[in-house]
């Protein structure tokens, strides 16, 4: 019994974990080109420098603070 349970709460972590990755995106400035653009991973700082302070649950939100960004205009 004991042996069930932990085999059926394995295989439903396995399946559940995606769910719970956190997807971030963030408005960052390329260094080289100085051109702005939505990363899914957050900035180095070196190749790709952060704009804003935080990152944002959805593309769509980043690509409006982009727009909205005086630093990539």
């Amino acid at each position: 019994m004991f042996r069930r349970s932990v085999i059926a709460f394995a295989t439903l972590s396995i399946f559940a974990m995606p769910a719970f990755a956190a997807t971030e995106f963030w408005v960052a400035r390329n260094a080289s080109t100085n051109k702005c653009e939505v990363v899914a991973k957050k900035p180095d700082g070196k190749m790709l420098v952060e704009i804003g302070k935080a990152g944002y649950r959805t593309k769509q939100q980043a690509e409006k603070a982009m727009k909205a960004s005086a630093d990539c205009k």
